[in-house]
C-alpha cells in the first residue's frame, strides 16, 4: 500500500469530471465521489469515516479492520490524479471523536504524507465534532470560499452555494427489468450534497422523506457513481427502496 502511484503506473482515477454550475461556480463531479473545483484547485470529499471498523470492534462487533486503509488508498489516488493545492474534508472524517487517536502509525504517516505541501481543511461533523488528534490541517465548523459554503450537514433555508455531505445520498433506478442502486451526488443547482467517500459507508435513498427540507420533491438531479463514469438522472426517473 502506498500514498502515491509510481510515475509509470496507469492511474485508476482519470481527472475527468462531469461539470455543473452551483450558484454560478463551475465544479466537477468525479466518479470517485469527490468534487473538483478547478478555479480554486480544491478537492472536496465527504464522510470518510476513518476507523469505523475499529469503532465497531470497541462495541463487540468484529468486522474486517481494513476500511481505513482502503479509504486512504482511494483518497491517495484521487489526490494523485488532481494534484490539489487544497483539500476540504466535509465532516465525519473519523467515525467517532477518538478515531484519529486510534489511527495506526502507518495510516497516520500515509495521511500526513497526503497533507504535505497543500492546505487541508477538516470540517467538523456529528461523528467528529472536535479537531483530529496529532494531524495537520485547520479545523472549522464551516467555511465560505468564493461563492460556495462548505459544511457537514445541509441546512434548511441555506443560501445558494451550499456544499455538504452527511446524508450519504444514494439513488435507485429501474431499467430493462433490473433495479440498480448506487451512491450519488444530489443537486438542484443551488446546493450540492456529496456521496460518502469512505468505503465502509451506506447510503440514504434521495427519495426518503429525510431529504424533504433540502430538495423540492422530484425537482433535482442525481449523478450516480459508476465504473469510470457518472450516470445522470432527473429525480422523476428514480424509484424508492
Amino acid at each position: 500500500m502506498r500514498p502515491f502511484l509510481a510515475r509509470n503506473e496507469v492511474r485508476r482515477f482519470a481527472p475527468v469530471c462531469h461539470d455543473i454550475s452551483i450558484a454560478g461556480e463551475i465544479v466537477g463531479l468525479h466518479d470517485s465521489g469527490a468534487m473538483w473545483w478547478p478555479d480554486e484547485n480544491t478537492l472536496v470529499v465527504a464522510d470518510l469515516h476513518f476507523e469505523k471498523g475499529s469503532s465497531f470492534a470497541r462495541k463487540g462487533l468484529m468486522l474486517p479492520p481494513y476500511d481505513t486503509a482502503a479509504t486512504l488508498e482511494k483518497l491517495a489516488e484521487a489526490i494523485d490524479a488532481f494534484q490539489p493545492t487544497r483539500v476540504i474534508a466535509l465532516g465525519d472524517s473519523f467515525h467517532d471523536g477518538e478515531g484519529s487517536d486510534r489511527l495506526p502509525a502507518s495510516y497516520r504517516a500515509m495521511l500526513t504524507t497526503l497533507q504535505l505541501g497543500r492546505e487541508w481543511i477538516w470540517v467538523t461533523g456529528n461523528h467528529d465534532p472536535i479537531a483530529p488528534v496529532g494531524l495537520c490541517g485547520e479545523t472549522v465548523d464551516e467555511i465560505a470560499l468564493g461563492g460556495l459554503l462548505f459544511r457537514h450537514e445541509p441546512q434548511d433555508g441555506a443560501p445558494p452555494g451550499e456544499i455538504a455531505g452527511h446524508l450519504h445520498p444514494a439513488a435507485r433506478i429501474r431499467r430493462y427489468g433490473r433495479s440498480v442502486r448506487r451512491p450519488c451526488f444530489a443537486t438542484d443547482g443551488t446546493r450540492l450534497v456529496l456521496p460518502a467517500f469512505g468505503v465502509f459507508t451506506g447510503g440514504l435513498n434521495v427519495l426518503d422523506t429525510a431529504w424533504g427540507p433540502y430538495f423540492p420533491a422530484r425537482e433535482f438531479s442525481v449523478f450516480m457513481l459508476g465504473d469510470g463514469r457518472l450516470y445522470p438522472f432527473t429525480a422523476t426517473r428514480l424509484v424508492s427502496d
